[in-house]
């Protein structure tokens, strides 16, 4: 997989905030967690942050135009004096999006884009016009975390935007997947409750070092993806390393065994190189998710050359780090140690 890499940012830098999927960035009470993650990549990260036109129209509004998002995103790609794009969230629908997309226009203008979740569908889009993309942290998620971002995600993530090289992921020594409810304005100034981590990653199987180029997403988002224009040519599986992390909604064990099933019938896990897969929502399904990944990759597959990772910090369970489509990989499972070319 071949794909043009954007040029990093630079302090100064005008990045534009789009809604993609839902437009709660615009309504009221919400919007207290968009100005506070604009007011965090202005100093923090050094950017000017603009929103496009229908970004905070509110939920309602963009529910019911996906024309409209659409063509934000193609507005801010064409735009010369905006560098990177940041989305605001996911959501449940940006695959409405699909009619309205130029990938020309991408692939002409490339630059910086990051989310994740249903931005999973954006990041396919990306990889159909040959432009890297980044799975990583959104506005009112990660950028607008209560009373202060993550150390572990604004370091990987300030790296991700700024700066190349490799990187060491050293795995975060804690988690929280506690949610306190974003209507309540008292809650944005109350820390989310953190839990130790003594498992960091976990090898399911293999040894030694595996490398390969970074592909992957929201499984149940990719799930809905098979079989659109932006699905990709098997060949950009080949040789990879396929990353896979489960939402909020914690599917059932029986739903990602189907999505599993899925990617192996579509031809997926028989050309890739290694599995890296994240630390499930909640923790929520934790040792069933493992069973379920062995049971097709092991049972069903008889892959027990197959490389895999579990409980990677790059999910829906904060922290997280970023995620460069098309940049190499490096699992060493005898150290348990993952490296990102960024």
């Amino acid at each position: 997989m071949n794909l043009i890499k954007p040029d990093k940012l630079k302090q100064g830098d005008k990045v534009a905030v789009v809604s993609l999927s839902w437009g709660g960035a615009g309504d009221e009470v919400i919007n207290e967690r968009y100005e506070l993650a604009k007011k965090r990549l202005e100093e923090d990260f050094g950017l000017e942050v603009v929103a496009m036109p229908h970004a905070l129209k509110g939920s309602e509004f963009v529910e019911k135009h996906p024309e409209l998002r659409a063509k934000d995103w193609m507005d801010a790609f064409e735009d010369k004096s905006i560098k990177g794009i940041f989305s605001a969230i996911g959501g449940s629908d940006t695959i409405r999006l699909l009619p309205y997309i130029n990938y020309e226009v991408i692939g002409k203008n490339p630059k910086i884009f990051m989310g994740y979740s249903d931005t999973t569908v954006n990041h396919f889009m990306m990889m159909k016009a040959g432009v890297q993309s980044y799975y990583g942290p959104s506005i009112l998620m990660e950028f607008a975390e209560n009373v202060a971002m993550h150390d572990f995600t604004f370091n990987h993530t300030h790296f991700a935007l700024f700066e190349t090289g490799e990187k060491e992921i050293v795995h975060a020594k804690a988690w929280t997947s506690e949610y306190l409810p974003w209507h309540i304005r008292e809650n944005n100034q109350k820390s989310r409750t953190m839990i130790t981590d003594d498992k960091g990653y976990e090898v399911l199987q293999g040894h030694g070092k595996v490398t390969g180029v970074l592909i992957g997403g929201c499984i149940e988002v990719m799930d809905w993806l098979r079989g659109t224009e932006i699905w990709p040519e098997q060949s950009a599986f080949e040789n990879s390393i396929l990353f896979l992390e489960t939402s909020e909604e914690e599917p059932s064990p029986e739903s990602l065994l189907y999505q599993m099933r899925a990617l192996r019938a579509v031809g997926v896990l028989d050309v890739i190189s290694g599995l890296y897969f994240a630390k499930p929502y909640n923790e929520t399904h934790y040792e069933a998710y493992k069973k379920i990944i062995l049971k097709v990759i092991q049972e069903e597959m008889g892959r027990n050359d197959l490389p895999i990772v579990y409980n990677g910090n790059f999910g829906h369970a904060a922290p997280m780090h970023p995620i460069p489509y098309g940049n190499q990989m490096t699992m060493d499972l005898d150290q348990r140690m993952i490296t990102i070319e960024y």
